[in-house]
């Protein structure tokens, strides 16, 4: 088996029921992240995904909504919901990782800068190299409270530039999928 794990963190309907929800970059986010689904399938590394809950509304197991976003085609080695932003966070992930000796995460999802960004962080931290492939990640513009926007490209840019060279590698699908050794994040 692999010591390689693909993360494929809060890719789920329940964002369609949010005021914020853009179909905007949707077509490539899941373009991408379909190529990194099915490339980790054919190398045979594990895919783990990972659904948020929430007691009410659309991150609800009532709502029906906690399902996987179409049109994205997955049959993952091991479901794990979290209520957390880190994926690694009361939700079994972590010991599934170290039993089944996994080295290095692939991470993708939604949303970049927040369950994404948090999960590479803490997976870092607690000594699991991290390849962060921000093409098969999703986010949405936000406004400051100054009232300046910040579109999702601005925001995936800057997600980038605190994670790289301290918390993981930045990674293009086919990089994430090369397999190569990261170098020890400092």
């Amino acid at each position: 088996m692999s010591d390689v794990a693909l993360l494929v963190i809060d890719v789920q309907d329940s964002f369609r029921h949010r005021p914020f929800w853009s179909e905007a970059d949707v077509p490539l986010f899941t373009e991408r992240l379909q190529a990194l689904i099915d490339g980790a399938v054919a190398r045979k590394i594990p895919v783990l995904q990972v659904f948020h809950l929430a007691d009410s509304g659309p991150f609800s197991l009532e709502s029906g909504h906690v399902r996987t976003l179409e049109p994205i085609v997955i049959a993952p080695d091991a479901i794990f919901h979290k209520r957390k932003h880190s994926a690694l966070v009361d939700t079994g992930l972590a010991g599934w990782l170290t039993q089944h000796g996994i080295r290095r995460l692939i991470v993708s999802g939604i949303r970049t800068e927040q369950c994404c960004e948090t999960t590479t962080r803490h997976a870092s931290d607690s000594g699991w190299q991290v390849d962060y492939v921000t093409e098969a990640t999703l986010t949405f513009a936000m406004t400051h409270p100054s009232g300046r926007r910040f579109e999702a490209d601005d925001i995936k840019a800057r997600t980038e530039l605190v994670l790289v060279d301290r918390f993981a590698r930045i990674a293009t699908v086919e990089q994430a999928l090369a397999g190569r050794d990261l170098p020890v994040a400092a």
